[in-house]
């Protein structure tokens, strides 16, 4: 065999039977192969073998596999961020004619979806409170209701849904749910009637703040209807980022502990300080979500929570500017710790009536609570609120 035909065709290692790798292999192929064409044609090439990555890998089905498993559902499919999964769960269920709700809490990019993108494809919206059942109720009832997409918390001022009632509500009026389940984690929720959870995986999944990801998880029926749309879609996951997720997921259980028992800190030491007016974390006993969550969630409170200083937003800014182990971004789930002007990143689509209804001000911050000793981040507070304030 000349040489250049041998850099086309590399001998491969083969491991002997019963001889594994510890860590999972990253199958990074495009194309996969079959001994012969009559092999490529049987049930169990159909259903579980892989022929092109766009349509199915190895690496990412580990990762599907796993993350329905966490969730509590049969199935999952995987794709390359949280808001691609968001677009496959919402592109599955509606079609012109139809209405998708939201609430008016949830994240800016959602409602962008739904108010801005959607609305083009002639799917009409509603976006009532997500305390307000009795006007979810009301849009339910309407013909042309087909789904709603929602958060457990809310991101960014980490409200509590009524899960059990919004999803009681929804099944008696043929309504999908889509729950953004983010917040929330892989290991919470799982006991509710769920039609689809969906999650960024770029947040605590991974962790590590190097990765992107999403997830549509579901029973298998429903997936079925999803899978074709999303290999026709092309927002394939990445299998090195498969890889790393699954890497990052390894200590999940012990990160998302330290994350909610950090964040339930900082909210403690926050909702005693004079220059705080308020804190939104539904850890706090005196949280209007407190016991909701504390029957919802089984294991912490989530990592992120919000506030409104004592001030206006330059003060706001001032306080945000001065902290030196959070880092200003908008976004979530690192090793270290985010802070973020919450109206400036997260409500520039809403009007100042919807800021004021989500409870949304010049003055609140959002705080994603890193791995950081918590007495480290509370002394970077208490310098910044001195910077501040003077």
């Amino acid at each position: 065999m000349k040489k250049e035909t041998r850099l086309a065709h590399h001998p491969r290692a083969k491991l002997p039977r019963g001889n594994e790798s510890l860590v999972e292999p990253v199958y990074r192929s495009v194309k996969f192969t079959y001994e012969d064409i009559a092999s490529s044609l049987t049930p169990e090439a159909r259903d579980e073998g892989f022929d092109y990555t766009r349509d199915a890998n190895p690496t990412t089905r580990q990762l599907e596999q796993l993350t329905a498993e966490l969730q509590g559902r049969d199935d999952a499919v995987c794709v390359s961020t949280g808001m691609a999964s968001a677009w496959l769960a919402a592109l599955g269920n509606l079609r012109a004619g139809d209405r998708i709700v939201c609430f008016l809490e949830s994240y800016r990019p959602i409602r962008v979806m739904v108010r801005q993108r959607l609305s083009r494809l002639g799917i009409s919206h509603s976006l009532p409170s997500v305390h307000d059942l009795q006007g979810l109720e009301e849009i339910f009832a309407a013909d042309e209701t087909r789904c709603l997409i929602f958060e457990a918390p809310t991101n960014p001022m980490v409200q509590v849904p009524d899960i059990g009632a919004i999803t009681s509500l929804a099944r008696a009026h043929g309504v999908s749910t889509i729950l953004d389940n983010t917040f929330g984690g892989l290991h919470n929720h799982g006991q509710f009637e769920i039609d689809y959870y969906i999650h960024s995986l770029t947040k605590y999944a991974s962790g590590h703040g190097d990765v992107m990801g999403g997830v549509v998880i579901a029973d298998r029926e429903r997936l079925g209807e999803l899978k074709p749309l999303a290999t026709n879609m092309g927002a394939t996951l990445d299998p090195g980022a498969a890889f790393l997720i699954l890497r990052g997921l390894r200590t999940y259980a012990l990160r998302y502990r330290r994350h909610s028992e950090s964040a339930l800190a900082l909210a403690d030491f926050l909702s005693g300080h004079p220059r705080v007016e308020r804190v939104f974390y539904p850890g706090l006993k005196d949280d209007p979500g407190h016991e909701l969550a504390s029957k919802q969630m089984g294991d912490g409170y989530g990592c992120v929570l919000s506030f409104d200083l004592r001030g206006d937003g330059e003060r706001a800014w001032k306080f945000i500017d001065a902290l030196e182990l959070f880092a200003t971004v908008a976004s979530i789930g690192s090793t270290e710790s985010l802070v973020a002007p919450v109206k400036l990143y997260f409500a520039g689509d809403l009007s100042e009536e919807e800021c004021a209804r989500a409870g949304i001000g010049d003055n609140t911050v959002r705080l994603a609570v890193g791995l950081e000793d918590p007495g480290d981040l509370i002394a970077d507070l208490e310098q910044a609120f001195a910077a501040a304030f003077g």
